[in-house]
């Protein structure tokens, strides 16, 4: 085995890496609603989420595409260095993952991922080896226009959605109509499932082209081979299954306390977004797609919003690009001055010692499915204690009492088992 075909090699791990990172970072978009209003139980609704997540992968390329050749500039870099950038900016993105996953913010993995690019890119060519804008191509057209754009379109359309929903439904039984709508939820969590599969997916499949190219693989201009498309699947299904359950908190709980019928709104909402974005090529943030939604049922509801806890998103939204971009180019610059394959084999274990330090710090205050509907009282002036929900077609039970209660049970009102770290 040769020395380039071990760092390729490395780089595909790596690259697989990121997208099991973005599956367990994403769970929250499709299912975090459905969870908080008990139209699904944790498990089920990651299991689902993980095998539509699997489906919608194969669905297109076209988000691959312009991750693969609308970045870089293929014609300045090609081999070895290449490689490098494309190494570099994978580990720079999995840490910007990782890092705000333990404090369960709900930040951009397709950002992180091309912060992760844009900064190793930029400390190996310069300004010049980023497409920053050719046409309609290029970062600011097809990544800082639509991050800009995606959550206020999205929270528009929820709040349009939800006022509707609740003007439609204001003289029916609130009974037939919150079992109805978490019925009607199932679908639209699975739809926001399969279009988060077509969309995050690929940008996997696009960071995996480019290394195929710069090692000789393939040519700029080749087809997605199917064994990369298949990978990717399953990688981000697998991740998903995992359950990112302090985003899921986050996302379901944190920002506004969600019924059912705004639970159905902002996934109908998320999903028309983000299907259309995979249509056109677009590789939206489905993270900011998903949060502006859910924004968007509060303001439609008139309920009250967390604002302190947008505030925190916004400002993770805000840093992922730059923060990523600068560990992206961190880990190129270690990997340059030491050359080689040992240069490739230090960063990749500076990976794993932060990652592994990370998953250690997280275990001091867990957060699964005993807890995931549970809102510390430290973050709001007053703890959230669960809730009784009747499921679809279901008896009555305590909403997120799962594995640390028995089922039909809830924890004692404004006492939670664990602490959070928000």
């Amino acid at each position: 085995m040769t020395v380039e075909l071990l760092v390729l090699l490395i780089v595909i791990v790596t690259a697989l890496a990121f997208d099991f990172t973005n599956g367990f970072h994403d769970t929250a978009n499709a299912m975090a609603t459905s969870i908080a209003t008990g139209a699904l139980r944790p498990r089920v609704a990651v299991a689902l989420s993980a095998v539509l997540n699997l489906v919608g992968a194969f669905l297109s390329v076209a988000v691959a595409a312009t991750v693969a050749k609308g970045i870089v500039r293929l014609d300045a870099v090609q081999g070895h260095d290449l490689l490098i950038i494309v190494f570099a900016g994978l580990v720079g993105g999995i840490l910007w993952n990782l890092l705000t996953w333990l404090f369960g913010l709900p930040s951009s993995s397709s950002h992180a991922l091309f912060g992760g690019l844009i900064g190793a890119t930029l400390a190996a060519l310069g300004w010049s080896g980023v497409i920053w804008a050719a046409g309609s191509d290029g970062v600011l057209t097809k990544i800082i226009l639509p991050a800009v754009l995606a959550p206020i379109v999205a929270a528009l359309v929820s709040a349009l959605g939800t006022w509707l929903v609740y003007r439609i439904t204001k003289k029916s039984d609130p009974a037939k109509v919150e079992t109805g709508f978490r019925w009607g939820q199932i679908g639209s969590a699975s739809l926001v499932s399969l279009a988060h599969g077509t969309n995050d997916a690929q940008k996997t499949m696009g960071v995996i082209f480019l290394a195929l190219v710069a090692h000789g693989t393939l040519t700029k201009n080749a087809d997605m081979p199917i064994w990369v498309m298949a990978a990717c699947a399953v990688a981000i299904a697998a991740g998903t299954y995992l359950g990112g359950w302090r985003i899921i908190r986050t996302l379901g709980k944190g920002l506004v306390e969600i019924e059912s019928p705004q639970g159905l709104a902002a996934e109908t909402a998320s999903a028309a977004i983000i299907l259309s974005s995979a249509h056109f090529g677009l590789p939206l943030s489905t993270t900011q797609t998903a949060t502006g939604s859910i924004l968007g049922t509060g303001l439609g509801k008139g309920a009250e919003v967390r604002w302190g806890v947008m505030g925190r998103m916004v400002v993770a939204w805000l840093l992922t690009l730059p923060l990523a971009g600068l560990a992206g180019a961190a880990c190129w610059a270690i990997a340059h001055f030491i050359g080689g394959l040992p240069g490739v084999l230090v960063v990749f274990a500076i990976l794993l010692g932060l990652s592994g330090l990370m998953y250690v710090r997280s275990r001091r205050d867990p957060v699964d499915t005993g807890n995931v509907n549970e809102w510390p009282a430290d973050t709001q002036g007053g703890p959230v204690a669960p809730v009784e929900v009747v499921e679809p077609g279901g008896a009555a039970r305590a909403n997120g009492a799962e594995s640390g209660t028995p089922d039909g049970a809830a924890a004692e009102p404004g006492k939670s088992t664990r602490s959070a770290q928000v």
